[in-house]
């Protein structure tokens, strides 16, 4: 029976996945796959590294840094969070919390990571092989939140946040020759996208990129579309949906540590229905 878990991301939302992995690295719950989307990818590496609390120090910590993210980041640079920030100076085997590159690459677990490319709008999944110790650009493309930032490239093609292409990329993990799935939200399971919020985004996109501005228009279509596949594959036995049942004001990038260290203890308690899944 081979396993898969895919982690959608969803900013410092994520800290609820973080929750989650956390559960698992405590109690020995190994995937047979894994597949990442925007900060669902950071949380699945420290993970197959086996580094149990270290997400939470980014979430609950670092990100109140103004070097991380803040308004000067936008204005000197016209990138509020500053990826290389995250995934350099503090990822990288000299930096401030090191990602233990080869123990995640040892664990030998296939390992997906989702962007979006700017120019073609199609998803571009880029796995263990595209990184290496101290280069974690793919993880950066995912996590790149369009108009937030400039697009983030790599080998000469812009990417942007793999959850405008492929938000919950069920039937890619199925693809891989998984038999179940473990899919972990940021939102509550019956959370609907709606296109409104995309389309300021998908105008802002329009002329650089409108490629990528149509795949933002049809974001939420993709989204809820995907969502809706999970659950008829859930009733089947084949998907384990987990997610907070509130986020109360939670946004993708709010600086709330109170409504973030909740979440992400949320996670970790909730971490047991895959145990009992398991089981």
């Amino acid at each position: 029976m081979k396993t898969g878990v895919i982690d959608v991301g969803g900013g410092l939302r994520g800290a609820y996945g973080a929750g989650v992995f956390d559960f698992c690295m405590a109690l020995g719950i190994q995937f047979d796959y894994c597949i990442g989307i925007s900060a669902g990818s950071a949380n699945i590496s420290s993970y197959l590294a086996h580094q149990k609390g270290r997400n939470y120090t980014f979430y609950t910590d670092y990100s109140f840094r103004k070097e991380y993210m803040s308004l000067s980041n936008f204005i000197h640079d016209h990138n509020y969070v500053d990826l290389d920030y995250i995934y350099d100076d503090l990822s990288d085997s000299w930096g401030e919390y090191p990602l233990d590159f080869k123990a995640a690459r040892e664990s030998g677990i296939p390992f997906e990571i989702v962007a979006t490319n700017a120019l073609t709008g199609k998803p571009h999944y880029f796995n263990m092989n595209d990184m290496g110790q101290d280069d974690y650009d793919p993880i950066k493309a995912s996590c790149c939140v369009p108009v937030v930032n400039q697009a983030y490239v790599i080998n000469g093609i812009p990417y942007y946040d793999g959850g405008m292409s492929d938000p919950i990329p069920v039937l890619k993990c199925f693809e891989t020759g998984c038999d179940r799935i473990v899919l972990v939200l940021t939102r509550p399971r019956d959370y609907e996208r709606s296109a409104a919020k995309d389309e300021l985004i998908a105008r802002l996109l329009e002329k650089e990129y409108p490629r990528a501005a149509h795949t933002m228009r049809n974001r939420a279509e993709m989204y809820n579309t995907e969502l809706a596949l999970a659950k008829e594959y859930e009733k089947l036995g084949k998907v384990l949906i987990v997610a907070p049942d509130t986020i109360g004001n939670m946004k993708t990038l709010s600086k709330d540590k109170e409504a973030i260290e909740h979440l992400y203890l949320k996670g970790f308690h909730d971490g047991e229905r895959i145990l009992d899944w398991y089981r």
